[in-house]
């Protein structure tokens, strides 16, 4: 660390003087928060601006009237570089603690430590915990799953409510961390739930929406219909949500329970992304940073209120030297604490790139084969320059991260901002260089127009892993609610052929892939645009519609398997990629392309993949030769579903096709 120490201090010194507060003395120390031990334990908190600083320890974890349960309340010392001190003598183990500043002009709230790794209820107070008693059996024996390239994940969202809180799962422990540790679960008809039948779908990391403390769902009443939330509302950091632990006023249990979990993620194969949202806090004014610090961790508007860039009322200042070793320590905190084996950045556009490849570098170095990556966007405008951003367009300035492709997600289904407009498979014309472009992932290729791709007129990406290929994910309308509105006078078994080629177009473009949990069963939020804060039984993963679509299951399944099998689906490389793929002549409504395999290291030696969105069979030049068809439109079999010979194929409407020999 004491190199990244040092890089940390030459990155930012040059920010100093350009703004008052950037003049702030920079703690460069790793011990912010509190060091506990049996004997004793240590505080350390940055407040430059604080003439004072309180140190209240307490009972219990929820306020109450006239402090009743108030153990201590004592004076901290100034200490180096704006940092307050204090060594509680004694094991403090289990006692909850906050902070109180007070400045040349006001006495702000009493609030958690910013680095709190445990807290109580709701959040509101911090708390002193073994992090080493915390742990389940075997712990230290964890292992993540082997994972040697970014573009062989195949990424899979998941809530963590979602995926147990429906009455037919099976799961005694509903809607928490431990739930998706129990085994064998199953609905009342027999079908797999919970994580053993997401194992099962072949996934490589399972990326769960915000797991860290959040704000809007009451820890004391979580099953509370109106508590719902998918958790971008972020509290306390470092410490794990209390909604999904069976004890939210033990910060030991929240602990615990979540390790319990990610060591079960581990054992069945698969490695655990987390959903980070440091562009925002919950509150602005109120926040505990602004507490602290106050006007220090938030960027400003010339008029001097909250930027909004987050759409969330505030964006956080990543450019600002302790903002950005909050972030990175942060992150190291889950990654060495919790083994977490990658993390997707919420609205990384608001972050700065510098940023960015600081926190890349450092997370790389303690874990080399870490996945990163983020949605390349902003939410509003933000008084961070524009060019310093991390943005899609500027991916290829990114160190090993990773964006979100929504050049993909709406030339296959239509504006996710238009919910009557549609894409590639729903039968909009015009859509296939953005198609192209999603299956060279990003990169610069001779065969792609550019010019033509639906929100892209230049190649974002240098490498294939700066690019998620996706059509869904947790935010807009499910697939099949988009495709329910805008091709609503289709059948439902049209719209089933759209919804199944669009998610093979993805499974089978280059880059990183990225599944929303339940697409492979028809996912359906009953219309639901924004489900947020709707009640659980639009955001629930509904086992029984699960168990009622087994052949599209069989169908994702399948297609992973074939993903993975097979390295020419995902060429580690750009030249790679402009070597071995090579689009053919088409019509409109189609795009079909050879992978050479044989030079991508695949047991096939050459393949044809064809994605025919007309809604007619279409004939397709083929070389002269004998081929085996892996994929028809509807089955899929690795072993060939039967050989074809001619140099014309019919592919059938609304499907994918891959030939191979």
């Amino acid at each position: 660390m004491k190199k990244a120490t040092l890089f940390f201090i030459l990155l930012t010194a040059k920010l100093m003087a350009q703004n008052p507060i950037d003049s702030y003395p920079v703690y460069d120390g790793a011990d912010l928060g509190c060091t506990y031990t049996a004997q004793s334990t240590f505080f350390r908190v940055w407040s430059p601006i604080a003439k004072s600083v309180q140190l209240r320890f307490y009972k219990t974890d929820l306020p109450k009237e006239r402090d009743v349960d108030l153990i201590e309340m004592v004076e901290m010392q100034a200490a180096e570089k704006g940092t307050w001190t204090f060594r509680a003598v004694g094991n403090r183990v289990g006692q909850y603690y906050t902070y109180q500043v007070k400045t040349d002009s006001a006495t702000l709230k009493e609030v958690p430590d910013l680095y709190a790794k445990a807290v109580g209820a709701n959040g509101r107070r911090a708390q002193i915990i073994d992090f080493q008693q915390a742990a389940p059996p075997k712990w230290a024996d964890d292992q993540s799953p082997v994972f040697k390239q970014k573009t062989d994940a195949i990424i899979y969202e998941l809530h963590v409510r979602d995926a147990t809180i429906h009455p037919a799962s099976g799961v005694k422990n509903k809607g928490k961390f431990i739930g998706l540790t129990e085994k064998k679960t199953k609905t009342p008809s027999g079908f797999t739930t919970g994580l053993d039948y997401i194992a099962d779908l072949g996934v490589t990391h399972v990326q769960i929406l915000p797991m860290y403390d959040y704000f809007t769902v009451d820890e004391i009443a979580p099953f509370d219909p109106k508590s719902y939330n998918w958790g971008y509302d972020p509290l306390n950091y470092n410490a794990p949500e209390g909604n999904y632990a069976t004890n939210p006023h033990d910060g030991a249990v929240r602990v615990t329970e979540l390790r319990q979990m990610i060591q079960r993620f581990h054992k069945k194969g698969l490695r655990v992304v987390m959903d980070v949202v440091y562009n925002h806090t919950m509150f602005g004014a109120e926040s505990y940073f602004h507490q602290l610090v106050p006007n220090y961790y938030h960027r400003v508007s010339e008029k001097g209120q909250f930027s909004n860039a987050s759409g969330c009322g505030n964006e956080t200042a990543s450019e600002r030297p302790m903002m950005r070793k909050f972030m990175l320590e942060s992150l190291i905190h889950w990654v060495e604490n919790y083994h977490i084996d990658g993390f997707r950045f919420d609205l990384m556009g608001i972050h700065d790139i510098e940023t960015m490849n600081y926190i890349s570098e450092a997370l790389h170095k303690i874990k080399p084969d870490i996945l990163l990556y983020g949605e390349g966007w902003t939410a509003g405008d933000s008084p961070l320059a524009e060019n310093r951003r991390s943005l899609k367009k500027y991916a290829h300035r990114l160190d090993k991260i990773g964006v979100f492709s929504d050049d993909m997600r709406d030339g296959l289904k239509g504006s996710v901002f238009e919910k009557l407009d549609k894409g590639f498979v729903s039968g909009k014309a015009g859509m296939e260089a953005s198609i192209q472009f999603g299956v060279v992932a990003g990169v610069s290729h001779p065969n792609v127009e550019v010019s033509k791709v639906v929100y892209t007129k230049e190649n974002w990406a240098a490498e294939p892993h700066h690019c998620i290929n996706y059509v869904e994910c947790h935010d807009n309308h499910t697939l099949w609610d988009k495709l329910a509105i805008s091709n609503a006078n289709d059948s439902e078994a049209t719209r089933q052929k759209m919804h199944r080629l669009a998610n093979t177009i993805v499974l089978t473009s280059q880059g990183i892939s990225f599944l929303h949990a339940g697409s492979e069963f028809l996912r359906t939020k009953q219309g639901e645009e924004n489900s947020y804060k709707s009640p659980d039984d639009i955001n629930y993963l509904d086992w029984e519609r699960a168990a009622k679509n087994k052949i599209s299951i069989d169908y994702f399944k399948k297609l992973i398997a074939l993903r993975r099998n097979h390295p020419a689906f995902r060429m580690p490389t750009a030249t790679a990629i402009r070597e071995n793929l090579q689009f053919l002549k088409t019509e409109a409504g189609i795009v079909a392309y050879t992978l050479n395999g044989a030079k991508a290291g695949d047991k096939w030696k050459e393949m044809i993949v064809i994605y025919n969105a007309t809604q007619q069979s279409a004939p397709i030049p083929l070389p002269e030769g004998k081929w085996k068809v892996i994929l028809d439109g509807e089955r899929i079999m690795e072993k060939g579903i039967h050989d074809f010979k001619g140099t014309r194929y019919y592919a059938p409407a609304l499907s994918a096709i891959i030939l191979a020999r």
